[in-house]
């Protein structure tokens, strides 16, 4: 069984009895005020219209001398003393022990519990953080009392005073709190004094409660209440307490929140790590298919792979000495391939015959792009290779196909990939042609023979950068040739 000390709390909920009495739901009390002895010491007084509590009967003080005196003194000085240490402690529940233990030293407690307010506004609430009891065996208690007047230490928290209670069972039935014996009667445990008082911090907030129960000077006696002077006595270290109890609760608090983060990261690391694995796969499949693609278009070229490496190589290398932004140039390397894969549509006919072709037969042929970009275009990724598989037949001049753009109205990738395309062409051997040298490509291109008209056909800007850079394209020309 459970125990912790909830029979103060009487909206509790506890999942056991409580150490040194613990209350359940609340139960009404009638009890009558004779004998009883309530002291209020704070700000808040008993309701309007209740009975003054009695006069108390003289007591022989014990251990707490009267609040002025040398003793007392020295006994507050030495309590400030033991929690001026606290601070330093690293575990918040074993500074509530340390500091529980010696609050009932000093006031000769047989039990206590000492609370933490939790939550805020009205969901604030006192959560047990250390319940000891020197009569009966006690164990970690797993409830909760609500900050309100619905009981002693819920009001105490509440408020912010002091409250003395000389017997539980004689309480006036017109306080807003109440006693519930419910634990009391489980356990054969019998509850009588108690002193509750708040923990504030520097700023005054109450962020404590200490319950204490049974004042035994000596084991096997009656529990006699607690004196005034005992309130005093931890009355001016509460403050000191509060305040080691609020800074050991933050760095506990933010000790934890730093391990659940770093778990967190830890977790987060690992999921990131694959995604990247994954999107590294998806995009090595994506780049694959693509590949096939193109390859799947030009499958009546002997060289189809090299062909469509080395177009891609050639246009991301003109792309970056042009100046053109890294995701672009990263895009254009892997769509430029794709310029001819309208050739699918085309009947494998024209595409193979070796004689001249007839009208009807090369206005099909010149299709192609139209074909290519209603294939590409229905894929975001694929958005740049639609535009050059339409547009890489345009001329500067206005006399390309299929549309007759002109000079910037071509998409500047389509005006790379013609460029990089014819001069894989040049070198390139076809039935029709013969292979020729990186110096004859270049000579083509720059000064034009009989099909090509450098200054009508291309991009000035861009033939430019080949004059300075051809080099680059011979070299990428060699490294791919080999490949199958």
């Amino acid at each position: 069984m459970l125990h912790g000390l909830n029979r103060f709390g009487a909206a509790a909920r506890p999942v056991g009895p409580a150490a040194g009495g613990g209350e359940g739901p609340a139960l009404s009390t009638s009890s009558s005020p004779s004998g009883l002895l309530l002291r209020h010491i704070g700000r808040r007084r008993p309701d309007a219209g209740s009975e003054k509590p009695r006069t108390p009967m003289a007591r022989v003080p014990r251990r707490a001398a009267a609040a002025g005196s040398d003793d007392a003194m020295a006994l507050i000085l030495e309590y400030m003393a033991f929690v001026d240490q606290a601070p330093h402690s690293s575990d918040v529940y074993r500074l509530m022990d340390r500091v529980l233990r010696r609050t009932r030293e000093l006031t000769e407690a047989e039990a206590g519990t000492i609370f933490i307010v939790r939550g805020r506004g009205a969901r604030r609430h006192l959560e047990p953080g250390s319940i000891q009891n020197d009569a009966i065996p006690v164990a970690k208690a797993d409830f909760n009392v609500p900050v309100d007047d619905s009981s002693i230490a819920g009001h105490v928290a509440l408020t912010g005073e002091t409250l003395l209670i000389d017997d539980l069972y004689d309480m006036p039935a017109n306080l807003s709190y109440s006693f519930n014996p419910r634990f009391d009667a489980a356990v054969g445990y019998l509850s009588r004094s108690v002193m509750c008082f708040a923990l504030k911090n520097l700023a005054g907030r109450v962020i404590g409660v200490i319950q204490l129960i049974n004042r035994r000077p000596k084991r096997g006696a009656a529990p006699i209440p607690f004196e005034s002077s005992q309130a005093e006595l931890v009355r001016v270290a509460t403050h000191l307490v509060g305040n080691a109890l609020e800074r050991t609760d933050m760095m506990e608090r933010i000790r934890t929140k730093n391990a659940e983060l770093s778990r967190s990261n830890r977790l987060l690391a690992g999921q990131r790590a694959r995604i990247i694995q994954l999107q590294a796969e998806t995009e090595d499949a994506f780049k694959l298919s693509i590949n096939l693609l193109a390859r799947a278009a030009e499958i009546h070229d002997q060289d189809t792979a090299r062909h469509v490496a080395r177009v891609n190589e050639c246009s991301y290398a003109l792309a970056r000495h042009a100046g053109m932004p890294a995701d672009f140039c990263n895009e254009i390397r892997y769509s430029a391939q794709l310029h001819d894969v309208g050739k699918m549509s085309i009947n494998t006919a024209i595409l193979l015959k070796s004689g001249a072709l007839t009208r009807k037969e090369r206005e099909e042929l010149m299709r192609h792009p139209v074909y290519g970009f209603e294939i590409l275009s229905h894929s975001d990724r694929l958005k740049m290779a639609a535009l050059i598989a339409r547009h890489h037949h345009e001329k500067w001049d206005g006399t390309g196909y299929p549309d007759r753009l002109a000079g910037d109205g071509i998409p500047i990738e389509a005006r790379i990939v013609a460029l990089a395309d014819i001069y894989d062409a040049l070198r390139s051997r076809r039935a029709y042609k013969a292979d020729f040298s990186h110096a004859r490509a270049v000579d083509i291109i720059l000064k034009g023979d009989e099909r090509i008209d450098p200054g009508a056909h291309f991009d000035p800007g861009l033939l430019a950068i080949f004059a300075r850079r051809h080099q680059d394209f011979a070299e990428i020309y060699a490294a791919l040739a080999g490949e199958s």
